[in-house]
């Protein structure tokens, strides 16, 4: 047995060392492609009967996936083709109605959110002790929001007021029932709280039962903040239309603003007033001096557009924005200038509104007595009237509405 191993590996060196003839190379060949023809021939006959119509049996395989995809691409082509043999006006029209859905969706997202940030801030105590009060109440309906700036010295200012243009007592109450207009002085506080400023304040009060305050602290050079305060309480307060910010030594007729406004009222985020583009003063000491006057370029520069302080309107979305992101909005020493920069980047439509900035008689006496009358009054040489409290009178006399013409006022 241990033989039989090394006799069976002799006779396979044996079998290596013979040569094999070309007859027999050529044979074994021949039979191998025979053999792969006829494996093949089974083998494509029986995977096409399972995938086509028997009557086509010699049809090329073409995989579901493949030929759902062809279908589309031929689809599309079809349907590019016709697009192109229509006329030049169809395709402009649909391109046209699309892009007017896309705005109109825009608007509609934009709106949405606006809604919904309103709806949670109408939660939030904002700024005001009587908010505070009020915080569990459903916000007021109101057309607009007017908030008078003052001051604490400004007593005989806000009287001059009380005397002409702005109803008082049960005239106040009726015009926020019947035509949705508000009227508030506002003010914050004294830099000594409790002190003998805000006991005078609080006594006014008492009195007219007219005043918007705020947890601000009063200065001439926080007006940035006291206005966006201003925006950020009223409009966690009241759910208005507008809101309009003016100062006291302004003459208003109440009527020719409300039928401006009213104008507007179907228009998304509103910035109205009398737009100007001021220079932008570096040098220190001066009044409406720029601290910051670097960010906007070179010396001589000018301000972007925006509506100068005396008086300015914003619709409810803007008010709305700027409650929100109250924290983060920066301050400008000028509050026009502020409010202004609130709004660049954003897509607000700016109004430029001239009858806001008339002038003293006898600017606006001539254009009352044309038919044009205007909506603010103030001479530009004091930014407001000046010496309002002996003239406010004479003003309202010649140049004021009427007093029944906010109760016929369209709004």
């Amino acid at each position: 047995m241990p033989c039989a191993p090394l006799q069976l590996e002799n006779e396979t060196m044996k079998m290596r060392g013979k040569a094999v003839s070309g007859k027999t190379i050529f044979l074994l060949c021949l039979a191998s492609f025979l053999a792969g023809s006829l494996f093949t021939s089974r083998t494509w006959t029986s995977y096409s009967s399972t995938s086509h119509n028997k009557n086509n049996p010699t049809d090329p395989v073409i995989p579901k996936h493949a030929s759902k995809k062809l279908g589309e691409v031929a689809r599309d082509f079809d349907h590019k083709r016709k697009l192109g043999e229509g006329k030049a006006e169809d395709i402009m029209g649909e391109v046209s109605k699309t892009h007017k859905a896309i705005q109109s969706l825009d608007k509609t997202i934009s709106n949405l959110k606006i809604e919904l940030a309103v709806a949670r801030m109408s939660h939030t105590a904002v700024g005001v002790h009587s908010l505070e009060k009020a915080s569990n109440l459903t916000l007021q309906k109101a057309f607009v929001v007017i908030g008078i700036n003052t001051a604490f010295s400004s007593r005989k200012r806000r009287d001059s007021v009380r005397e002409t243009w702005m109803p008082t007592g049960e005239k106040l109450k009726k015009l926020e029932k019947e035509k949705g207009i508000v009227i508030r002085f506002v003010i914050g506080r004294s830099a000594t709280a409790g002190g003998v400023l805000d006991k005078a304040l609080d006594k006014e009060e008492a009195e007219h039962k007219d005043f918007l305050r705020l947890k601000h602290v009063e200065g001439y050079h926080k007006l940035s903040t006291k206005t966006r305060l201003y925006f950020s309480t009223a409009v966690s307060i009241w759910d208005a239309e507008f809101y309009v910010k003016v100062d006291d030594d302004v003459h208003l007729n109440l009527g020719s603003l409300a039928s401006t406004l009213a104008q507007h009222r179907y228009k998304p985020r509103i910035y109205i007033g009398c737009m100007k583009s001021g220079p932008v003063l570096s040098q220190k000491g001066v009044k409406y001096h720029e601290p910051e006057y670097w960010k906007f370029g070179e010396a001589g520069n000018k301000y972007f557009r925006h509506a100068t302080g005396q008086i300015y309107g914003i619709s409810k979305d803007l008010a709305s924005y700027i409650s929100i992101n109250s924290p983060i909005l920066h301050r400008y020493a000028n509050e026009d200038v502020s409010l202004g920069s609130w709004f660049i980047g954003l897509e607000v439509e700016l109004v430029d509104d001239r009858s806001m900035c008339c002038g003293t008689p006898p600017d606006c006496e001539w254009k009352t007595q044309a038919g044009n009358i205007c909506v603010a009054s103030f001479d530009w040489s004091c930014s407001g009237v000046c010496n309002s409290v002996e003239r406010m009178k004479y003003v309202h006399y010649s140049c004021g509405e009427g007093d029944g013409a906010i109760w016929k006022a369209d709004i």
